[in-house]
């Protein structure tokens, strides 16, 4: 079974950075889970760039795409007013993060090893 942490606020900012750090590049899918539209993909399979949290703005922003000739415009997607943030790590093969915003909506990210192509 994977092992999710629920993040505590104030380990946001720096959890998110070092995620960046340690996969930017991967292949990320987004999906949305909206409780009043659905299940929706925002974007599959596609370059991660990074994910972080400003907390000036209370915002967690995830970007995919804009650093290669194939994929040369970023896709900024932003989650206002998070409430709730998990993170999948241990016993999974690659991460997956979670973020729930005050509506319910949730977003996930999931990254995919680069040999699944």
């Amino acid at each position: 079974m994977a092992g999710v942490a629920t993040l505590k606020r104030g380990e946001w900012k720096n959890t998110l950075d070092q995620l960046t750090a340690d996969h930017e590049g991967r292949q990320v899918t987004i999906e949305l889970l909206d409780p009043s539209v659905g299940h929706q993909h925002e974007a599959e399979r596609l370059p991660f760039a990074y994910i972080n949290f400003d907390p000036k703005d209370d915002v967690i922003v995830v970007a995919v795409g804009g650093k290669s000739c194939r994929y040369p415009v970023v896709l900024r997607h932003m989650m206002w007013h998070p409430t709730e943030v998990d993170l999948a790590v241990d016993g999974v093969p690659e991460p997956a993060v979670r973020i729930v915003e005050p509506d319910g909506t949730t977003t996930l990210v999931t990254f995919f090893d680069e040999s699944e192509r």
